[in-house]
């Protein structure tokens, strides 16, 4: 009876604290989105604010009919899906090719990607490199240098070491190539994998902020994260770049705290609105190359 009243004490306990640490990670977020739908003469007169008595929409229709944001907007989802589309195609290729018997210079490349994992050549050399390809300035910039992850490809590798060799017999056997192997076969018995990198690839691009500050001077390629933080920055110090300040200054007199909470939620909306979707591929493929056999 002891022993029962404790294991329900310590789970009452337990689930009292992790509900606090739930509800502390919580609130932030919550807060933001009330404000940024909090009226703007109700902010005004009362900055801090718990729920809302007028809500309004003004801040997002400000900021969504802003050209800056708009374009940053643009340059992020185009960078999230091209790059994606890039990165995954490059991270299961390389890995199916590493996974065959057959291909002799497996190990050369093996300690090639292992060694990435070791040593990082720094921040300028990759400048000077990014410079000398003619990247600068490109949306490829974004997207070349952080093409792929030794660590996704070396997951990748022990998923396709998995698949039976004889699916892939058969499929030479009815006239396919390697390549034909990969994208009719291999690909599609490997969405759960793909499905669960390219999560973790969508968000990276998605958030591009430093080599969007090293490698894009022009205001049109900036992605979003760049131009949400000059925009806080600047609602703050009011110095700043002269390409966001548009977005602080309008006829409604706007308060820049609903501004920036309003870009902080339309930042992140998309990737809360995906990520219910691709739960079920995300759990099963946190186990990819985990388990032999």
């Amino acid at each position: 009876m002891k022993l029962h009243w404790g294991s329900r004490l310590f789970d009452i306990v337990n689930f009292a604290f992790l509900g606090l640490v739930a509800l502390s990670t919580l609130l932030p977020f919550l807060y933001v989105i009330l404000v940024s739908f909090t009226d703007p003469i109700e902010y005004q007169t009362s900055p801090i604010v718990i729920i809302p008595k007028h809500w309004s929409l003004a801040s997002y229709e400000f900021i969504l009919s802003t050209r800056t944001f708009v374009n940053s907007l643009s340059v992020s989802a185009l960078l999230a899906i091209v790059g994606t589309a890039c990165s995954l195609i490059l991270t299961s290729g390389l890995a199916y090719a590493l996974s065959r018997k057959k291909f002799r210079l497996k190990r050369v490349f093996m300690i090639g990607i292992l060694f990435t994992m070791l040593f990082n050549p720094g921040m300028i050399p990759n400048y000077l490199l990014v410079k000398e390809l003619g990247l600068i300035n490109t949306i490829w910039s974004l997207i070349l240098p952080v093409l792929s992850s030794a660590w996704y490809v070396i997951l990748m590798k022990s998923f396709y070491q998995e698949i039976p060799e004889e699916l892939e017999e058969s499929a030479k056997m009815d006239g396919c190539t390697d390549v034909g192997v990969f994208f009719r076969i291999m690909l599609p018995v490997s969405v759960t994998a793909l499905v669960a990198f390219g999560l973790f690839f969508a968000v990276a691009y998605w958030n591009t902020y430093f080599n969007a500050v090293l490698y894009i001077n022009k205001d049109t390629l900036r992605p979003m994260q760049v131009v949400l933080q000059v925009l806080l920055i600047q609602a703050s110090t009011q110095v700043g770049d002269p390409s966001v300040a548009q977005m602080l200054q309008s006829d409604q007199m706007l308060p820049p705290e609903t501004i920036k909470m309003s870009a902080v939620v339309v930042a992140s909306l998309p990737i809360l609105i995906v990520y219910p979707f691709l739960q079920k591929y995300f759990a099963k493929g946190m186990m990819v190359g985990s388990v032999k056999g």
